[in-house]
């Protein structure tokens, strides 16, 4: 039977990290996947849910958690309406997070459980970076990832930012507009080294498996192949007609995979099992 189990533990600046465990009961020592989501998401976004029954009910421990800053409090897991905390967001938040998550994993399933990581989008950038510098992730796919984390916003932006203290980005599904404080930026500028994507991909040397979708305007078809570009032991596969989640919705009421996610799902169970 196919189970779902709840953790929390502290994140960045001590806000709460929620996250679960997906596994069937019959399999207890499964391989671990890591499921790192992207900006504006979280790990009930949409299909997710779905797609970690498929993995446990394929032979795997799924795992995802909600950032500490994503926005999206434990009282209210369904969407975004945290402003405060999704506007003091970082991406070295964001890596203390992983890193965070990583240590759970590590302490309740042994030093030896090798974490198969899957990053989305902005979570993809995370997970690169994750993999090249911890040797406890034995694969890495990533799902739409970016190759920049500037690439989230426009250059001529930035004096705007500087000088008002935080800029807005749009809830594409609420249309409310969501700050983002300067904060954001400066560790960008002041962490430049520790967070340049592309310099992180040279360095991942475990199997690393790229998928993107040929029809995704949120992050374009180039990112992947700039990803591939960088890295020998990276396999790039471009799912035809896909958008950037997928043809996932929020919220999605269907009990199956979108066609295009399940394909989605296929290649990294293919690439997982080599």
């Amino acid at each position: 039977m196919i189970t779902q189990s709840n953790f929390s533990l502290s994140g960045a600046d001590g806000k709460l990290i929620i996250g679960d465990i997906t596994f069937d009961e019959i399999n207890p020592n499964a391989p671990i996947i890591l499921f790192v989501h992207g900006f504006k998401g979280f790990k009930d976004w949409g299909a997710h849910n779905l797609v970690a029954r498929y993995f446990a009910a394929n032979g795997y421990r799924y795992i995802k958690f909600n950032l500490s800053h994503s926005g999206v409090p434990a009282d209210n897991p369904k969407d975004v309406s945290d402003i405060n905390a999704f506007a003091e967001n970082t991406f070295s938040k964001e890596l203390f997070d992983v890193n965070a998550v990583l240590d759970f994993i590590e302490k309740s399933f042994g030093k030896e459980a090798k974490v198969n990581i899957i990053g989305h989008s902005r979570g993809g950038g995370l997970a690169i970076i994750e993999a090249a510098n911890d040797l406890r992730i034995g694969k890495l796919i990533t799902w739409s990832a970016i190759s920049s984390f500037n690439s989230l916003w426009k250059k001529d932006q930035e004096a705007e930012w500087k000088s008002n203290g935080k800029i807005y980005v749009t809830n594409a599904r609420t249309k409310e507009q969501m700050p983002l404080n300067v904060s954001l930026l400066e560790d960008f500028e002041e962490n430049a080294a520790t967070l340049n994507i592309l310099s992180a991909a040279k360095r991942v040397n475990i199997p690393w498996l790229i998928i993107q979708g040929d029809d995704d305007v949120n992050v374009p078809f180039e990112n992947a192949q700039k990803l591939a570009d960088a890295n020998t032991n990276s396999r790039l596969v471009r799912i035809e007609g896909a958008n950037h989640v997928y043809g996932a919705t929020h919220p999605f009421e269907s009990g199956t995979l979108p066609p295009l996610l399940f394909k989605v799902c296929e290649k990294v169970l293919m690439f997982l099992g080599e």
